[in-house]
């Protein structure tokens, strides 16, 4: 998806009012973001953000976000469900779909 990790998609979808999911790279001292690859260069301020959930794409960005409190974040590859830094349950909604839905994808995101 072209608009998906797009940082200005992010703060269009969190404006509208949704919790949003972002995959989160750290490399060289950066954060980016990028589904695949790092694609988007990002603060640290930025992921700070509560409507944020950050989905650790590398070991470097999962150990680099849990020393930051303010930073809601996860990591999980072929897991049905992860617990993430707030203690809220990240799981596929098409294997586990009991609860209620607070985010969004944004690559599930249209305008």
């Amino acid at each position: 998806m072209e608009k998906e990790n797009s940082p200005s998609h992010i703060e269009e979808a969190m404006r509208d009012g949704f919790h949003v999911e972002v995959d989160v790279w750290h490399e060289g001292g950066d954060y980016y973001l990028g589904h695949d690859e790092a694609t988007y260069i990002i603060s640290e301020k930025f992921l700070e953000n509560y409507k944020l959930i950050c989905h650790a794409k590398n070991i470097e960005a999962l150990h680099k976000m849990l020393a930051n409190e303010k930073i809601h974040c996860f990591w999980h590859e072929e897991d049905y469900c992860s617990l993430t830094s707030k203690r809220w349950i990240w799981k596929f909604p098409e294997v586990y779909n009991e609860g209620k839905l607070i985010g969004i994808c944004s690559d599930r995101f249209e305008a």
